[in-house]
């Protein structure tokens, strides 16, 4: 606990520094890239392509694809922005977000907020004017469910945060369908409903991972509150979880048999990771699961795209 407490004040001296503090002007546009995370924002772009093509028996519209992925990608961006704006001091404390662009402060705050507006304002207003409302408004809903409720509530609140919070970060493939149809339907909430039950095994295997730094920090996430047995456990439940809801599409008749032969073989590797960290024998597996995780609902996306166009060929 003292070698905690003393490593936490390490970090807390060294943002709080002068010499830290007049590194505020030796920030570049890379560090406006960071602040959108973009690889996180290339996952839901992904998502919500596949939204896009599923909406459509043929190939969707190619202007309401580019402007409908921009104009999400932009919002995304800003919102992912707010988020280090929020969490600012919190990933100061924590060694693996220490040296973002606020944490250091090497950028000054009132610029990554203006970064931000800028951004969400653009894409917001690019999908009012170039695709349609409603998913302009679904797409300012998620912005602020994650910048705001996730960000600065419940993220401190409660261990459930991810769950409540999750279902900002599993509108992607919602928003992609309605740029296209304009209008919602079952199967772009069941596309909703798959990313929402993956989020808790995706993100609290990455939880465990990073317990000491979260308990540092204060964060209530699971791990931290509950301890990691308990943590295991639900990784594994919630695995179960997703595995059942992958399996919708084909029971609706949403898809067919490619996919469900391509979900379940993504399913079984999906659950021999989640078994690995349930055990908790090898101290690697939460965070290979982790990663192993992106992949995996890229993969089931993938499937389920290669099945819509399968099918519309073979009927074609």
């Amino acid at each position: 606990m003292a070698n905690a407490a003393i490593k936490r004040q390490g970090i807390r001296d060294i943002v709080k520094s002068p010499l830290v503090a007049a590194t505020q002007t030796n920030w570049s546009w890379r560090d406006l890239i960071t602040l959108c995370k973009p690889r996180v924002v290339v996952v839901m772009l992904v998502c919500a392509l596949v939204g896009m093509a599923l909406a459509t028996p043929t190939l969707p519209s190619p202007h309401a694809v580019v402007f409908g992925l921009v104009g999400i990608g932009l919002s995304a961006g800003g919102a992912a922005a707010f988020n280090h704006v929020v969490d600012r001091r919190l990933d100061a404390m924590m060694l693996r977000t220490s040296r973002r662009p606020l944490a250091s402060q090497r950028m000054p705050t009132p610029v990554a907020l203006a970064w931000a507006a800028l951004l969400s304002v653009a894409g917001i207003g690019l999908l009012l004017w170039q695709v349609n409302a409603l998913t302009a408004w679904l797409t300012l809903g998620s912005l602020l469910g994650y910048a705001l409720i996730y960000t600065a509530f419940l993220k401190r609140a409660t261990p459930q945060n991810i769950v409540i919070g999750g279902l900002a970060g599993a509108a992607p493939p919602l928003l992609g369908w309605t740029a296209v149809s304009g209008q919602l339907g079952p199967e772009p909430l069941l596309l909703v409903l798959i990313v929402f039950a993956w989020t808790p095994p995706h993100f609290w295997a990455l939880a465990i991972h990073k317990r000491d730094e979260y308990a540092r920090a204060g964060v209530p996430m699971l791990p931290v509150t509950h301890g990691e047995a308990f943590t295991r456990l639900q990784v594994w439940l919630y695995g179960w979880l997703t595995v059942a809801v992958t399996l919708l599409p084909f029971v609706i008749g949403m898809s067919g048999a490619l996919y469900l032969l391509g979900v379940m073989a993504l399913n079984a590797r999906f659950m021999v990771w989640n078994w690995r960290v349930w055990r908790g024998e090898d101290p690697r597996a939460p965070l290979a699961a982790f990663w192993f995780s992106i992949r995996y609902i890229l993969g089931v996306f993938g499937v389920l795209l290669l099945d819509h166009y399968a099918t519309g060929w073979a009927w074609g």
